[in-house]
């Protein structure tokens, strides 16, 4: 009994001590691949802060860097001190997860996720086995890797809460559509050859709440009433987005050949606008009472929608405001600046365009190709490509102006990401820290 007060102080010494140690989870500097806004734009007090030069052979704001095992596409999310991203081996046999410590770059969680005993080739030089991009919350992480699986992960011990591994289809070409949060609901699209389809599970629990079929006419089927290419043309990438219209919560989604409105609490279609393309890949945008949309590949149209109450069935006829038919993104995600829509083509054709009236401003031409979505810093667009180099291009609605070019040692193919006055950018082999030293 004399001991007791003495082993209750040592106890609550110890909880504190191990209490200290975990990671913080908040604040969410940097919730999912296209940043706290979902538009691309980094906040102005952090990009105030982000140095505009570094180079990867001499150094110069180069914080840390780190390598990794496996390859991704996935853009990395950042809640407190922890960066989290997702790899795969090149085989697709092995996907993983990692937690780095922004501040020094230390590996704190390397977590096999999913182990594929046969996954399906990728059919293409481009995609890879992790290019889903996670989505962070203070209490959980999301993994998505497409028809592999999909988890839920306690970002403090890095362990898997519930998974999801019944969900499939054939992707042909490889997994890309990142899952989204609405509420208490995890949206997944699976657009893939041989189903097309948008769920939602609850978000705790990993269950289903809704699934819906899309109701697209591809019209790709042979005399035997087949599709051709083995369905080649019915897939897609896209990542959606639930916008306020006409008084309801409405997620837009963009399949092949079709985008749709549904209502986000059931599934419920709401209206669709049929379109040429396929592989659509760009999340939508909004401006004011204007819907921007991307339809696909490397022939994607840009098209200007009317918001309205009056949306419902098919609003091709009646919404679509106007239709940029050429050199427009196909796997890069444009930003919003001042009514200004700017975009990449992989190619590195990047454009302006007034987003209002749906009219070209001016085009010029970058190096390499490009499949991250710029980042908006303050007035200045940062763009990435396959050489590791990063372009700052002024927001400017009058003229291509480039105000910088900074050089990594290896391919970019992940949009970047910020938090606390650093910007991250994961390479092909690696993850960089850019600060102010």
């Amino acid at each position: 009994m004399i001991r007791t007060p003495a082993l209750s102080t040592l106890t609550l010494v110890l909880l504190s001590a191990l209490s200290s140690a975990q990671p913080a989870t908040k604040p969410l500097f940097w919730p999912a691949r296209n940043g706290p806004t979902l538009d691309g734009v980094v906040p102005q007090a952090e990009a105030a802060r982000i140095p505009l030069e570094w180079d990867g052979e001499s150094g110069k704001n180069i914080a840390w860097r780190v390598e990794f095992e496996g390859e991704g596409h996935s853009t990395p999310v950042i809640g407190g001190d922890l960066i989290w991203f997702t790899a795969a081996t090149t085989d697709g046999k092995q996907q993983f997860v990692y937690g780095i410590d922004r501040h020094s770059g230390k590996i704190v969680h390397h977590k096999l996720v999913f182990e594929n005993a046969v996954p399906e080739e990728l059919g293409n030089p481009l995609n890879n086995y992790a290019a889903p991009s996670p989505v962070l919350e203070e209490d959980a992480l999301y993994v998505h890797f497409g028809t592999y699986g999909t988890a839920r992960i306690d970002p403090v011990t890095g362990a898997k809460v519930w998974e999801r591994r019944d969900i499939n289809v054939r992707h042909y070409r490889g997994p890309g559509s990142s899952p989204i949060i609405y509420s208490d609901l995890l949206i997944l699209t699976f657009d893939g050859i041989n189903e097309q389809f948008v769920t939602a599970l609850d978000k705790k629990t990993g269950k289903s709440v809704w699934k819906t079929a899309r109701t697209t006419d591809y019209g790709d089927l042979d005399k035997e009433g087949k599709p051709t290419r083995d369905g080649d043309m019915r897939k897609a990438y896209h990542t959606p987005a639930v916008f306020e219209i006409g008084g309801k919560e409405v997620l837009v989604s963009i399949g092949s050949r079709a985008a749709f409105g549904y209502e986000v609490k059931t599934g419920k279609e709401l209206w669709t606008i049929r379109h040429g393309g396929f592989n659509a890949a760009i999340p939508p945008l909004r401006l004011g009472g204007l819907l921007i949309l991307n339809t696909g590949s490397e022939r994607a149209h840009t098209l200007g929608v009317r918001l309205d109450d009056k949306m419902t069935g098919d609003i091709t006829e009646s919404h679509i405001l106007w239709d940029r038919e050429k050199r427009n993104a196909s796997e890069s995600a444009p930003v919003l600046v001042n009514g200004t829509l700017f975009q990449t083509t992989r190619g590195g054709i990047v454009s302006a365009v007034d987003a209002k009236a749906g009219k070209d401003l001016w085009e010029d031409r970058m190096e390499g190709q490009h499949l991250p979505g710029p980042l908006v810093l303050g007035d200045k667009l940062l763009f990435s490509n396959d050489r590791g180099q990063t372009f700052l291009v002024r927001a400017s609605a009058e003229k291509f102006e480039l105000a910088g070019k900074n050089q990594l040692a290896e391919p970019i193919s992940a949009s970047p990401a910020a938090a606390d006055g650093a910007l991250f950018i994961r390479t092909k082999k690696a993850l960089y820290k850019i600060a102010i030293k």
